[in-house]
């Protein structure tokens, strides 16, 4: 039998998850934003913007569901 792909994330389905991705990153100064994201296989994720490559490693793969995406933008400076 072959396994039925996974449904898309929904927008509410992200946002709902968000929070929780927010508690367990708070305080590490190399994540710099967390927002929501679309990809087309999966449908909305979270994104993570993070200051080095590194800081992935703390970043989650998904949660509650919702898949986990990374960026290395580097350190965001206001203009």
């Amino acid at each position: 039998m072959s396994k039925q792909p996974a449904k898309p994330t929904t927008l509410d389905e992200a946002r709902n998850a968000k929070p929780a991705l927010l508690a367990a990153l708070a305080g590490d100064e190399r994540v710099n934003g967390v927002g929501l994201g679309y990809d087309p296989a999966d449908g909305y994720v979270l994104k993570v913007n993070l200051t080095v490559p590194e800081a992935s490693a703390v970043v989650p793969p998904a949660v509650n569901g919702v898949p986990v995406r990374t960026e290395v933008v580097g350190t965001v400076h206001p203009q």
